[in-house]
């Protein structure tokens, strides 16, 4: 059965962050991700859960300078010793915060290195953190970003990561499935979610294409979709990371029938 966690860097932007755990818990949301958790102290956000019932479905490591458009140093050479420090602050706030699921961002090409030097970057870092992870029962995703959101991103298609995540060879290293990035770079999303449920798909998130707005709308068939995941198998929480077209809780329409 499909469940959904809210995204609260994209929603409910219409209250300060910290309030938007209970905005989610009043329409109806379980579960919570957002992009990073660094501005807060960990009790803080811990706090927020506990409070509102609320699971920490996902997060972000640490991206860089994000202010300056990176988007993760994974793959990047030279970065070794700044990633294996992230992954030492993602690993405090997951403890904290319970959550079984990090995604590490792959970050963009830099023209300096080869593609192969940033393959061998990103496999002999994505090891290092999911063996970390791995201690505490916790999954490290990947996830592919469309190149027209972001230009040169390390991976931009679902089989592509797929791939790499076959040369990792650690059992908890999964795909993050973002609808919106797959059906904009890939498109023949039904086939992609019988092939890659079982083995590799670790978290789903939603939007709307082209505009990113919500799941009822632009040229995904999200009810259609969510069954076939349910078919396939998929037990896990579907992001909400979309952008509202108005006041976030004008748009929940589309959630109301699929909660309990």
């Amino acid at each position: 059965m499909v469940k959904f966690a809210a995204n609260l860097t994209m929603l409910f932007n219409e209250v300060d962050f910290l309030e938007r755990f209970e905005q989610a818990h009043q329409c109806g949301f379980k579960a919570v991700e957002y992009l990073f958790p660094y501005a807060y102290e960990p009790k803080v956000l811990a706090d927020k859960l506990t409070q509102y019932g609320l699971e920490q479905a996902l997060f972000n490591m640490p991206p860089g300078d994000w202010g300056a458009g990176e988007r993760g140093f994974a793959a990047i050479p030279g970065r070794e010793e700044e990633f294996k420090q992230s992954v030492e602050t993602a690993l405090l706030y997951a403890q904290a915060l319970n959550c079984k699921k990090v995604h590490a961002m792959s970050g963009i090409v830099d023209v300096k290195f080869t593609r192969q030097q940033h393959i061998e970057t990103f496999i002999n870092n994505i090891r290092y953190a999911a063996d970390k992870f791995a201690k505490y029962d916790i999954e490290l995703l990947i996830e592919p970003l469309n190149n027209r959101d972001v230009p040169n991103y390390f991976i931009a298609h679902q089989r592509e990561a797929v791939e790499l995540i076959k040369q990792v060879q650690r059992p908890n290293v999964k795909l993050q499935f973002d609808l919106y990035h797959a059906q904009i770079m890939d498109g023949d999303l039904t086939v992609m979610i019988h092939d890659l449920v079982a083995n590799y798909i670790g978290h789903v998130q939603i939007a709307s294409v082209p505009l990113r707005h919500e799941p009822s709308e632009g040229e995904i068939n999200y009810p259609y979709i969510f069954e076939q995941l349910d078919l396939a198998g998929y037990q896990g929480w579907m992001g909400c990371e979309y952008k509202p077209k108005t006041i976030t809780e004008e748009g929940l329409g589309w959630l109301k029938p699929y909660l309990n």
